[in-house]
């Protein structure tokens, strides 16, 4: 197996993606934190004290989708054309997807990796107050489709 990201001398370097054409390439991401079941029922009927926390993991994996370039030193600058962040109540705590969009020479898998993790760190941030406890269980990639390696969905 070939690994682009290294050199001749096995040196980290960033994949030159010039050549590549643009096509359109999509990534979804799922994650979950969990909690108490005090903190499930907070947030069901919106008593947890910092506020509407749902709705500020959902803007923070939106801003995390676009700064992936920022935080990855081998990610490309690439157009973040759509980024859907969906968290829901489950009786675990919060299970959170992202879906993330482009049109250019690179996946997306990263950008929807960050997007869940971010967000999963705005809740923890939220509810940390009430739950010590909170944790991120997971965050994986679910599936992708478009580049040259096609679709893929997690078995």
């Amino acid at each position: 197996m070939e690994f682009t990201h290294l050199d001749a001398r096995g040196a980290a370097r960033m994949v030159d993606v010039t050549a590549k054409q643009p096509t359109v390439r999509t990534a979804t991401a799922e994650g979950l934190v969990t909690c108490s079941a005090e903190v499930v029922e907070a947030l069901r009927t919106d008593a947890v004290p910092k506020g509407d926390v749902l709705a500020v993991a959902r803007v923070a994996g939106i801003a995390a989708a676009k700064k992936v370039p920022d935080l990855l030193p081998l990610a490309h600058v690439i157009g973040v054309h759509g980024v859907v962040v969906d968290l829901e109540i489950v009786d675990e705590g919060v299970a959170i997807s992202a879906t993330v969009t482009t049109a250019d020479r690179t996946g997306v898998e990263m950008e929807a990796l960050t997007s869940v993790t971010v967000a999963a760190l705005a809740v923890v941030d939220m509810i940390k107050g009430v739950d010590r406890s909170a944790e991120i269980a997971s965050a994986k990639i679910v599936a992708k489709s478009g580049g040259r390696s096609g679709d893929w969905t997690r078995p």
